[in-house]
């Protein structure tokens, strides 16, 4: 049987609009079929390339015609809707009239495009509508009398591994079933309703009723369109009578393949979480990326298993992949920056892909025979069943009762099987279609209705952050008053999901032009604009309204069509949530943020709505748990990547300020309302931990007792951990002079809000720890360079405000180039514990590297505090969830308008405490410099009072010269000092008195022009020079000898020294 590879086709999408607000650059280049991404984090390094069976730039180089549809512009190497359906759609057309199974699906993150190019938008359609429309096109074209055609549509989704039919409202609990047929050995979804189509018009029809469907769905069960799969399956039969009168049957299953966004849950920070593996709604991709692994190894011999088995999707695709199909494969691409990892990642799955081998063949039966030969075994079956089961094919006439029970459960399989094919084949294809036909003409007779009204009346339209899903359903505003609800409370209009009451909300018309909202019952959540709403508001046109958690509708007036002024042209559920956003005080600009901070942004706006809707899960199962979103420093988090292997000798591997390790982190913080404990979830942790929260949820409204499951099973459970209490910095720059540096740090929360104080020394010392005295203070940092350094962090006490910490305090810190943290000891039943704890740091070799982290760099430490198990304040207990939770948000209200107006003075920003450090050490150099000065006024004095014959020049010169160059390094001092007594004395055997006056006063000069000389004029018969110091010293030029008697007296002066803070000294 011949192999035929997988095809595999790449297309980069064009910017969007808010990776074009945030300046975003392009990361991806296409040659031809060859495909090359640059890391933005290291541009030096080599492209990475890929080649495929075609790879499409639609990222720029294109013109929208008049009717909306996209063109290349001329020389443009930009590929069209068009492009890829000649390349792709077009041999998935020739294969299926040839009799072949025929697969196309699309991968990629969510946002990358592969909706577009599989469905398309507004005049741009894509390649399965674009397909369907060519089928009945060329069927139309066919003349001959003994070939008719059948078609049939059918449409389902996979979300968290349950199947849902889209062309049926009504699906049961826990989705359709999936089964294998025993002797084909394919699965199938049973009872899935397969509609018979006679026109492209037909299709487009049932994809609209399927999209609505789906629509309704995932809002009611809160679920999130971007992680469910979507495959239409369009089955094409071709019945050729032969001259005999006896029909053949040539049929080709299409699988048109739209997969959930592939983002990495490793990349989002859910790496290590204990329920990871029990995310139902990370199975299917990642069963399918070892499905695809498994082929590859195939491809080249190596023998492995495929593991269809492990997920609904899978198991569906299995004839796509490495099956009885002809496969296309289109992995879309985002261009941005910012998505380089995802995007890095789905071109290394494409790149797997393209090893797939599939063994297609033609599906043809003779049709009478097909049919007969499935009634016979039928009836074999039924037999067998009513006999209670058959002999094994070994002889044996013993079976256990498990091998029963399998055989009992693979017979019935066939049956069903066996009597959905037989079934299709009993009703004749006309009536078949007409029935469906009438079906379709009522649902089109619906939609037109619908869009009379919305020319006339009020509604609501509904947003989704599936921009296909956005605009599908519609809710009509009839009569004087409109209640909103759940169906047990016989609204006009019922919803169903979190939060939403029996009586949710009422909408008045008044005058038949203005509207009002209220809410319908005590504690009914609903937001216009953002904003919660307690009593009556009057609507205008284009609000934005939620209600519950998850139900967001746009209001519609076309009575009243102006909105208001501000309002955007299109309303989409992004700019909804940015509302949300901003009425809680979240900034949603990007105007001047940074790209971590934009990065920031954007997962905050992902996550909020999910907290929201956790908290509605919390509340309704009564959990006791509390969920917010909190912004914490990289530096603050044990799961911060980049550890090196390398110690701190290596400069190389310090992070700089573009490092990944100073990002900030988003993460939400899961609070027990009993006893007070909390965890720390990262973003991608908590993703995955809702999707499961949503699947209890699921199964608590299909009945199942979710309050039973062990606590290791439940998604709100978390073992006990140490909680961060806050971190403290400490700046280094003290190093950078050798010198010590004591502070007392406040310990900050996430909020900045101050939880304690913590006492750290940052001391220069030698190898075995011994602190060096003040004679090695440096002036000169560059004295320090290609010498061993060694320095010690001693972390003495701690002060903690909260009393709920004295089970247990300790510390812990790296530097950035640590693989491990180091940690104090805990201490335990005190808030003021005593940890005497010590490290000493040793570089070999100091680089330059070393002293600008020195200059520009700190120490976090991250201060723990010990949380147990209990049960809490049973008083508690006696309430709900939800009352908790109100309680804590009244009580978070006060604590925050406290904070804004006592805390913000009190506890230093990074920025200042970096300023603050700076301004002690300055002050520290300041008082060395006084102190000198002090000490060469007093060598002029003392010698000033010497009798002439006693006031030698050459001592004294050395003595203020020792002063002058002293840097606390005694062996430069000495050094400096010998050199220049030994030119001294060289120069005095050699020079008569007037000539060594002549040379004290070069030499001082030479001295002062070196230094920093002050602009002040000396007195008459001085000289003046500085050495470094705030004020000029002035020293009198006078003859060396006793023969310069009849000079005067010298005077000395000095001009006054301001500290900043100390006064005049």
């Amino acid at each position: 049987m011949p192999e035929d590879s997988v095809k595999v086709a790449v297309r980069v999408r064009p910017f969007n609009q808010r990776e074009k607000d945030r300046n975003a650059k392009l990361v991806i280049k296409m040659q031809g079929s060859t495909t090359t991404i640059t890391n933005p984090e290291a541009p030096s390094e080599e492209p990475k390339k890929f080649a495929f069976d075609y790879s499409y730039w639609s990222h720029d180089g294109f013109t929208s015609q008049d009717d909306g549809i996209l063109v290349p512009n001329a020389g443009s190497p930009y590929a069209s809707q068009h492009k890829v359906f000649q390349d792709l759609g077009q041999g998935v057309l020739d294969n299926a009239f040839e009799g072949y199974n025929c697969s196309l699906f699309a991968y990629g993150q969510t946002g990358s495009g592969k909706s577009y190019s599989m469905v398309g938008y507004g005049a741009n359609k894509g390649i399965v509508p674009i397909t369907c429309d060519e089928l009945f096109k060329t069927m139309g074209t066919n003349q001959d009398q003994n070939k008719r055609f059948e078609v049939t549509f059918s449409m389902l989704e996979i979300y968290n591994e349950q199947v849902r039919d889209l062309l049926s409202k009504d699906n049961p609990k826990g989705g359709l079933a999936v089964r294998q047929n025993p002797k084909l050995g394919m699965f199938y979804v049973q009872n899935l309703k397969k509609v018979p189509v006679g026109s492209y018009s037909e299709i487009e029809m049932r994809m609209e009723q399927g999209t609505s469907n789906r629509t309704v769905a995932s809002t009611n069960m809160n679920a999130t369109s971007s992680r469910a799969h979507t495959v239409v399956t369009i089955v094409f039969d071709q019945i050729i009578k032969d001259d005999s009168g006896n029909e053949t049957k040539k049929s080709s299953t299409m699988n048109l393949v739209d997969l959930a966004g592939s983002e990495r849950a490793d990349s989002t920070g859910a790496t290590g979480d204990r329920l990871k593996e029990g995310a139902n709604i990370n199975r299917s991709l990642s069963a399918l990326g070892n499905v695809i692994s498994a082929l590859a190894d195939q491809s080249e011999n190596k023998k492995t298993v495929v593991p269809y088995r492990d997920s609904v999707l899978t198991k569906l695709l299995q004839n796509a992949l490495g099956g009885n199909s002809k496969t296309v494969m289109i992995a879309a691409l985002s261009p941005a920056d910012i998505n380089y990892v995802e995007t890095l990642s789905t071109l290394r799955y494409a790149d797997r892909a393209k090893k797939i081998k599939n063994q297609a063949v033609i599906n043809e039966n003779p049709l009478d025979k097909m049919i007969r030969e499935l009634k016979e075994e039928n009836e074999k079956l039924r037999k067998a069943l009513e006999a209670g089961g058959v002999v094994p094919s070994d002889g044996r006439t013993q079976m256990s009762e498990e091998e029963m029970k399998a055989l009992e459960e693979k017979i019935r399989s066939q049956l069903m099987a066996n009597q959905q094919l037989i079934g299709d084949s009993e009703q004749s294809w006309d009536e078949k279609l007409s029935a469906a036909r009438n079906e379709t003409e009522a649902f089109v007779s619906e939609g037109n209705r619908e869009v009379a009204r919305k020319n006339k009346e009020p509604h609501l339209m509904n947003l989704n952050e599936d921009p296909m899903l956005s605009g599908v359903v519609f809710h009509f505003l009839d009569g004087q008053a409109t209640v909103i609800g759940r169906k047990d409370g016989n609204p006009d209009i019922a919803l169903s999901g979190l939060n939403i009451q029996k009586k949710h909300a009422v909408l008045t018309q008044e005058g038949g032009s203005e509207v009002t909202i209220k809410p319908g019952s005590d504690g009914a959540k609903t937001k216009v604009n953002g904003v919660p709403i307690t009593g009556p508001r009057s609507l205008e046109h284009m609000d934005r309204i939620i209600f519950g958690s998850n139900h967001v509708y746009v209001f519609v007036n076309p009575a009243k069509p102006q909105a208001p002024e501000g309002t955007p042209k299109e309303i989409t559920w992004e700019f909804a949530q940015k509302e949300v956003a901003q009425a809680k005080g979240f900034a949603t600009g990007l105007a001047g943020l940074t790209k971590e901070q934009q990065i920031a942004q954007e997962q905050i706006l992902e996550v909020l709505p999910m907290v929201s809707e956790v908290n509605a899960v919390s509340e309704e199962l009564n959990k006791y748990k509390s969920f917010e979103v909190v912004l914490i420093s990289a530096a603050a988090q044990e799961s911060t990547t980049g550890k090196s292997a390398s110690g701190p000798q290596d400069p190389s591997s310090f992070a700089t300020k573009d490092d990944p390790r100073f990002r900030p982190q988003v993460m939400v913080k899961m609070k027990n309302l009993l006893n007070g404990n909390t965890w720390l979830w990262a973003h991608g942790k908590f993703v995955d931990r809702k999707y499961m929260i949503q699947d209890m949820y699921q199964r608590y409204l299909d009945g199942e007792d979710v309050h039973s499951i062990p606590r290791e099973e439940d998604p709100f459970w978390e073992p006990t951990e140490d909680i961060l209490i806050g971190t403290a910095d400490i700046f280094l720059q003290s190093l950078v002079n050798a010198m010590d540096f004591s502070d007392q740090l406040s310990i900050t929360d996430y909020k900045g809000q101050e939880e304690g104080k913590l006492n750290v020394n940052i001391i220069p010392c030698n190898q075995s720890g011994l602190a060096l005295d003040e004679d090695n203070y440096v002036e000169d940092s560059k004295e320090l360079l290609k010498k061993p350094f060694h320095f010690k962090i001693e972390v003495s006490s701690a002060e903690i405000h909260k009393p709920r910490f004295s089970k247990g305090i300790k510390v812990k810190y790296r530097l950035l180039t640590d693989k491990d943290f180091t940690e104090t000891k805990q201490v335990v039943d005190t808030l003021s514990p005593e940890f005497g704890h010590s490290r000493v740091v040793s570089i070999p070799k100091m680089k330059e590297q070393h002293l600008d982290f020195f200059r520009d760099h700190s120490i976090t430490f991250l201060v723990f505090g010990k949380q147990e198990d209990t049960a809490g304040d049973p008083n508690l207990a006696k309430l709900t969830t939800k009352e908790l939770r109100q309680m804590e948000q009244i009580g978070s209200a006060a604590d925050s308008s406290r904070r804004k107006s006592v805390f913000a003075h009190d506890t230093p920003a990074p920025d200042n405490a970096h300023i603050r450090t700076e301004l002690v050490l300055m002050q520290r150099k300041y008082e060395r410099l006084a102190q000198k000065e002090k000490r060469m006024m007093q060598l002029c004095d003392e010698w000033s009072k010497k009798p002439p014959e006693e006031q030698l020049f050459e001592p004294f010169f050395r003595a203020v010269s020792a002063v002058a160059h002293s840097t606390g390094t005694r062996l430069k001092t000495r050094v400096q000092l010998l050199n220049q007594m030994l030119a001294i004395q060289k120069k005095q055997e050699e020079e008569t008195p007037s000539e060594q006056m002549l040379r004290a006063q070069r030499i001082i000069r030479e001295n002062a022009s070196s230094e920093k000389v002050s602009s002040q004029r000396p007195p008459s018969g001085f000289v003046s020079f500085s050495f470094g110091f705030p004020s000029p010293v002035f020293l009198p030029t006078f003859p060396l000898t006793a023969s310069h008697a009849s000079v005067a007296q010298p005077t000395l002066y000095a001009s006054p020294v301001s500290l900043p803070d100390s006064g005049a000294a």
